[in-house]
């Protein structure tokens, strides 16, 4: 299998220049103008690669077809990643390529004081020989998951290229505002037509992300009673002490940084407000169910508490759901991941079956009914400026897209495991 490499290559370095950025904050669809930029972008390399039925959806949706190559039924499959980049750093990278990476410490020209070595980021030495794509420092490079776009569009150019090559229908999906846990949810299954996808969001080769986390939002708002400060004594009742109070009360084992592997976390990520009016916003993590409604009884107990303490407050205490575990929906129907799984021994990898302390848009997508596990596509170091991705990584991502495109295709495919 021949995956032009400078091809997919300059694709990457092309769309990490564009700042997608997403903004939690921003009542706009996508939330942010830059994503329109990369999304028109697409929809233009899409349909000069001959694709069909190329879609740019209101809401913010790439979507197209590969033609099937096959004569008999096959099941329609999705590929899927998430064009914007994450709200803590700017998302217009200067990108660069290392080649030939030798082991040596990566200096960042823009903040000599970001730095990649072997021993900060253990992946690098898996990647010796290859080209390495980094930011200069200051910014995202964005290849969470503009290495995801890149990778499906580098195996598009090569199927629509090879009608030689069996598979059935393949529907592309391009996303908005993955990283602030809105987009997916706008997207119309019925318009998108597939009955299985995967989405282009992981790390190292021979990943299946095939768990994730349940995630729950949390907010307290406590009500207090303000008072001018030089005649408050048995008056002012401060809410943002009890807010302090309720924070202080989180037991420290169950904090993202007291926790690793399959335990859930409480993470309070925002306290805001006035004496008068504070509000704390939490995430709520675990694994299973159980864990999570454990989490959410903590927190009303805490809650409880503080209102016995202070009466004349009033509290407000209410979760939301954001995604669920990828293993309830494939439990009930294992077939993509493994399918996944023989795809990548056919590219010559070793599959590992991994669950990510964190979630995908496949969790959003599996527990809407659309069976969606998670892929590698070979980025490292994510949501920092020190973000790295290998190319030979990425073009073994597309040489396992093009093998699972014939999997799902060949009769019988559930001889494998």
């Amino acid at each position: 299998m021949n995956i032009d490499s400078a091809d997919l290559l300059a694709r990457f370095l092309r769309y990490v220049q564009v700042d997608t950025r997403s903004d939690a904050s921003s009542p706009a669809v996508p939330s942010t103008a830059g994503q329109w930029d990369l999304l028109r972008l697409l929809v233009a390399e899409l349909t000069a690669l001959g694709a069909a039925d190329v879609t740019l959806t209101p809401a913010g949706f790439v979507l197209a077809t590969i033609p099937a190559t096959v004569p008999q039924p096959a099941p329609t499959v999705a590929w899927c990643a998430h064009i914007d980049t994450a709200t803590n750093l700017p998302g217009a990278a200067e990108p660069l390529v290392h080649r030939a990476y030798a082991g040596q410490p990566i200096v960042l020209p823009d903040d000599p004081t970001q730095i990649l070595t072997p021993e900060s980021s253990p992946h690098l030495r898996s990647a010796l020989g290859h080209d390495l794509i980094t930011a200069s420092g200051t910014t995202l490079l964005g290849a969470d998951d503009k290495a995801g776009v890149a990778v499906i569009m580098a195996t598009a150019r090569h199927l629509l290229a090879h009608p030689e090559i069996p598979h059935g229908k393949i529907r592309v999906c391009f996303s908005p505002d993955e990283e602030i846990a809105t987009g997916m949810a706008r997207l119309d299954l019925a318009q998108l037509g597939a009955d299985i996808a995967y989405t282009l969001d992981g790390e190292s080769p021979g990943e299946i992300d095939n768990e994730t986390f349940n995630a729950d939002a949390a907010l307290l708002e406590i009500h207090g009673i303000a008072a001018h400060p030089g005649w408050a004594k048995d008056v002012m009742v401060n809410a943002l002490r009890i807010a302090a109070r309720f924070v202080a009360a989180l037991p420290a084992e169950f904090s993202p940084e007291r926790t690793a592997g399959r335990d859930g976390f409480i993470h309070p990520v925002e306290i805001k407000g006035s004496a008068e009016r504070a509000t704390v916003h939490l995430i709520l993590r675990d694994f299973e169910l159980a864990g999570l409604a454990a989490h959410r009884a903590l927190l009303e107990h805490i809650a409880a508490g503080l209102r016995t303490d202070e009466p004349r407050a009033r509290f407000v205490l209410t979760f939301t759901e954001q995604y669920r575990n990828l293993r309830y929906g494939l439990e009930k129907d294992p077939r993509p991941v493994a399918f996944a799984r023989e795809a990548m021994r056919r590219a010559g990898l070793t599959a590992r079956l991994q669950a990510i302390r964190g979630g995908t848009d496949g969790s959003n997508l599996t527990a809407r009914g659309l069976p969606t596990p998670n892929l590698f596509c070979g980025m490292h170091e994510v949501h920092s400026p020190r973000e790295w991705v290998s190319l030979q990584d990425m073009v073994k991502s597309a040489e396992t897209l093009v093998h699972l495109a014939q999997v799902w295709a060949e009769p019988q495919p559930e001889a494998f495991d």
